[in-house]
């Protein structure tokens, strides 16, 4: 990955983000979904900070648990995307919800296979479905945007089937928390935070809402 990204999407704000049309239902007990859309760090720290996330973890999907490592996966030639397993809890933050906030906080889905500077497949846009539901939901909700013509470009993210999602190596693990200063996110992750603190104060754990916990 790449010291610094350019980031179209976050000069988008919120309100021009409509809430989804169609969506789950609530459900009981925790539940999951696993969105790609390029560097996994700043993606999973976007998600971290939402109120009724229960857990985010850093991974792999679409390739094959043979090369399901970072050193494989940067070279763009395994299949897999970056990726973050959200687990939530439906009764707080809706799946609908999760997908406002990765549609217009965590990356630019208008960026074929790449995110700013990072370049390649394992930086795609892409909505791993668990279920026929979860495919129709992110689904309409790309259409919704695009409709609305939220960005000046078509949404490129793509839906494709949750084979297996397969752990990233410890150490990328909560990796904006615990490095705040790298200068990638310093570059990448804070300013997709400063636009998240911003537009869904509503929706943020009591911690993130503090002043003093602005910086990634």
């Amino acid at each position: 990955m790449t010291s610094s990204c350019n980031i179209p999407g976050l000069s988008v704000p919120r309100s021009r983000f409509p809430e989804p049309e169609q969506n789950l239902p609530a459900g009981d007990g925790e539940q999951r979904v696993v969105l790609a859309g390029g560097c996994f760090w700043c993606v999973e720290a976007v998600f971290l900070a939402l109120d009724g996330v229960t857990r985010v973890e850093s991974g792999y999907a679409g390739g094959s648990r043979e090369t399901a490592n970072y050193h494989a996966v940067c070279t763009g030639t395994t299949g897999h995307a970056e990726a973050v397993s959200v687990r939530y809890n439906p009764a707080e933050i809706s799946y609908g919800e999760l997908l406002r906030v990765f549609f217009s906080v965590a990356h630019d889905p208008t960026q074929l296979n790449r995110q700013g500077n990072d370049r390649g497949t394992q930086y795609r846009s892409a909505v791993f479905y668990e279920s026929p539901e979860q495919k129709r939901v992110a689904e309409a909700y790309i259409n919704q945007l695009d409709e609305a013509g939220v960005y000046p470009d078509p949404i490129v993210t793509t839906l494709e089937p949750l084979d297996a999602f397969y752990p990233a190596e410890d150490e990328h693990q909560n990796f904006a928390a615990r490095n705040p200063h790298q200068p990638y996110i310093m570059a990448v992750a804070a300013p997709k935070m400063e636009k998240l603190i911003d537009g869904f104060s509503d929706r943020l754990k009591p911690e993130y809402t503090d002043s003093s916990e602005k910086q990634v």
